[in-house]
């Protein structure tokens, strides 16, 4: 009786689970980073808020 097939296939696992574990989190961050950015980008173009209100801004 050979348990090769049921090692081979545990440690194929293993290494799936740990490629998983490293990529998941760095594609998360990475979108977060592209959302802060575009965040960055729109509030950076907005025109600056006067003191004295408009007409529309009343």
């Amino acid at each position: 009786m050979s348990y090769r097939e049921y090692v081979v296939a545990a440690y194929a696992v293993f290494v799936l689970m740990l490629a998983w574990d490293y990529v998941v989190p760095r594609l998360a961050i990475a979108r977060q980073l592209r959302a802060a950015r575009r965040l960055a980008a729109r509030r950076a173009a907005r025109p600056a808020r006067s003191a004295a209100p408009t007409e529309l801004g009343r």
